[in-house]
């Protein structure tokens, strides 16, 4: 059987190993907030991990605000205005992590999640970790489970499924997303990119959505990336095709975002290093909490889903 799932539990927070070994795939995944930390192969320049990640569980639990690299983003994401927002006539201020005046990233980016099950099978190998919030202290008194599944499939593809219930007996705001960084070569400049978008939202100097919508149409078709800088949200146009897909000619590698109906938002950050680009898959905009843009509403024991996957094509 190719596929196979390894549990390294000696760490403070245990490690999950995904291989496909007919295809020399292998992805890595801190169990510390279900980080997805590795995703190499095999390509004409050597081995390549397409993730930029931390050295172990303990430097992510150190270092992940700096940058949050592959954060889980709930249940709010990207930015919230000075951590502020009104929901059933209440109003609540976030207590974790600020960038400046406003929260940032959600409440869960740090949380151990538990391994729950995992398995193999002729065409893939899968781990479930859960985590269950309940802390009314940090500004969101709305309890929910969390269970995130990582499952590595034939042909190059990595699917990451979450699934989110109420476990409160009212109402919840809820948006999810995550915040991979790619890395490729030296430079992403060295990258072409093509998004599934020729929408924009446009923000305000705080990076914080206005409410308008601009076009946006450099990267509808496959385009150099070169010295583009970029922090912004994209509205997708539909689920038909990948929400995002960046060619790497030097390695001889491409790399295809699929989302479907459930993450209809795409942001994209190019940092100031340039030696990654993190591609983000959004449920809402940053600041749904307010503006109300794909906000969910979950209603008690009820559940949601969020889907997607990466694929990898050696060319």
């Amino acid at each position: 059987m190719p596929f196979s799932v390894s549990i390294n539990d000696k760490e403070t927070f245990p490690i999950i190993t995904l291989k496909d070994e007919s295809s020399n795939i292998e992805v890595e995944i801190y169990s510390f907030g279900a980080l997805l930390n590795c995703f190499a192969v095999t390509t004409k320049s050597g081995r390549k991990n397409i993730i930029d990640g931390f050295s172990s569980p303990a430097d992510a639990k150190e270092n992940i605000t700096k940058t949050f690299k592959s954060a889980k983003l709930s249940p709010f994401v990207c930015r919230m205005h000075k951590g502020e927002y009104t929901f059933g006539n209440e109003t609540h201020k976030i207590q974790k992590f600020y960038l400046g005046e406003e929260a940032i990233h959600g409440l869960l980016f740090n949380a151990p999640f538990s391994v729950t099950d995992s398995g193999k099978t002729e065409t893939e190998a899968f781990i479930r970790l859960i985590y269950n919030y309940n802390n009314s202290n940090e500004g969101y008194p709305f309890p929910y489970s969390m269970q995130v599944e990582y499952a590595l499939h034939e042909n190059n593809t990595l699917s990451i499924k979450t699934v989110v219930v109420n476990t409160g007996d009212a109402d919840m705001p809820l948006s999810d997303g995550w915040h991979p960084y790619f890395q490729f070569g030296e430079t992403v400049n060295d990258l072409q990119a093509q998004f599934n978008s020729n929408t924009m939202l446009e923000f305000n100097n705080h990076l914080l959505p206005t409410g308008n919508f601009i076009a946006y149409k450099k990267f509808d078709t496959m385009q150099p990336f070169n010295d583009t800088a970029l922090d912004n949200c994209f509205l997708l146009k539909d689920h038909l095709s990948p929400a995002c897909t960046i060619k790497d000619e030097h390695n001889g590698l491409q790399l295809t975002i699929n989302a479907d109906e459930s993450y209809p938002y795409l942001q994209v950050y190019t940092p100031p290093h340039r030696k990654s680009i993190a591609i983000e898959n959004l449920s809402s905009a940053p600041d749904s909490f307010n503006n109300g843009i794909g906000l969910n509403i979950v209603k008690p024991y009820e559940q949601i889903t969020f889907a997607t996957s990466y694929q990898i094509t050696l060319l």
